[in-house]
Order: C-alpha cells, then structure tokens, then sequence
C-alpha cells in the first residue's frame, strides 16, 4: 500500500530536467492538451504541480498568461531561474503547501496538471476546487497513469494512487460538475520499473469543461 509520507521533490528538484523520458512526456502531454483546447492564445492558465515547468512553458509561449503551482519551493526555484533567465513576463509561481491550496482564486479559462493527481490523497476535493475557480466555458486537463500494479515509482513514499482507471475517473468529473468529459491516450514511457525491468506504462489526457453561462 502506499505510504502516507510526501515525497522531498526539493530533493529532486536540480536534477529533474535531466531525465529525457520526463521531457519527452511534457512534450507529448503539451500537444495533446494543445490539440483537445485548440488556440489557447486569449486564456489565462494555471498549471497545477508544475514542477520545474516542463509542461508550463510548454504551453507559455501561446497564452496569454501562466501560473505555475507547486508545492515544492525547490521545484520553484528552478523554474523560477528559467522564468528570469528567457525575460518571460506573462509567468507567475505561486507556492502551495497542502493545506493552502482552497485560497487558489481563479478564474482561469485552462487549469492542466501533468502527473501530479496520484500524489493527492483526496483528488475529488481538488476536482471541486478546480471547478469552482475555472471560469465559465473552462476547461480542465490532467493527464495521469493508467492502473498500474505499483512498479512505475521506485518507493511508493507520496504515491496514493498507483494511477486511474479513466472511465471511474470521468464519472468523478461528471459528479464535480463537469460536461464534455473526455479522456484519450496521450503518452507512452517506457522505463526501468521498481523491479529492474524495462516496463511500458500508458499515460492517458481527461479533460472537462465547465458549463458556459
């Protein structure tokens, strides 16, 4: 079972990018949101556990406007070099520990999150939040594993969820409020499992909107 513990990402944080198989799945993630939403250019978005901002700046050059959230001060901070480094002026960082995240304030038209929801022990409260500060006609993106038997992460330390099944998940988005729900395949990684084995694990894109009013 998965240990109650959070992972240390600041731990991770100065080597994270150095991995290809994390770029490439940004990368991957990035089209097929960019593919599901059309042209993002007019929306202002949050990227919900941005991490180092592989995804985020992924999608910064065609926004008008993006927030990285994190919890990890680490994290942050490697994205905020990046930020100050390429002069981008249409960035924010906001830091959220786990207990601040209900004073997210929207409204923001695009909420993504990459392979951040197996780490929220309650992620149908975080469904909620996110559909309360998406404005009208909004759309959510998370992208996460498909069920898996516990091998994708080398210590289960943070993960509570070891990935999802998509239709139970739709019908949780359905249940916060969401219409339009759709989910496709976005990503394969293939990777050295926890047991040493070469392993292909699939990476699936779901995404809702909320009701225009």
């Amino acid at each position: 079972m998965p240990g109650p513990e959070r992972r240390d990402f600041d731990k991770d944080a100065p080597t994270w990018d150095q991995e290809p198989k994390r770029l490439k799945l940004a990368r991957d993630v990035g089209s097929a949101i960019l593919q599901v939403v059309g042209d993002p250019s007019g929306m202002d978005v949050l990227d919900f556990g941005c991490g180092t901002g592989l995804l985020t700046l992924q999608l910064q050059p065609r926004v008008r406007s993006i927030t990285g959230a994190d919890s990890s001060r680490g994290m942050l901070d490697v994205l905020k070099g990046k930020v100050e480094g390429q002069g981008l002026s249409n960035m924010r960082l906001l830091h959220l520990d786990h207990e601040s995240r209900e004073a997210l304030q929207g409204p923001y038209h695009l909420i993504v999150s990459n392979m951040t929801l197996h780490h929220i022990p309650d992620f149908r409260t975080l469904l909620a939040l996110f559909f309360k500060i998406l404005a009208p006609g909004g759309r959510l993106c998370l992208s996460d594993l498909d069920p898996e038997d516990g091998r994708f992460h080398e210590s289960d330390v943070g993960v509570f969820h070891q990935g999802f099944d998509r239709e139970a998940l739709a019908g949780e988005f359905a249940r916060a409020g969401f219409e339009d729900v759709r989910h496709l395949t976005a990503a394969e990684m293939i990777k050295t499992d926890a047991t040493g084995q070469m392993s292909r694990f699939s990476i699936f894109l779901i995404t809702g909107q909320k009701e225009m009013k």
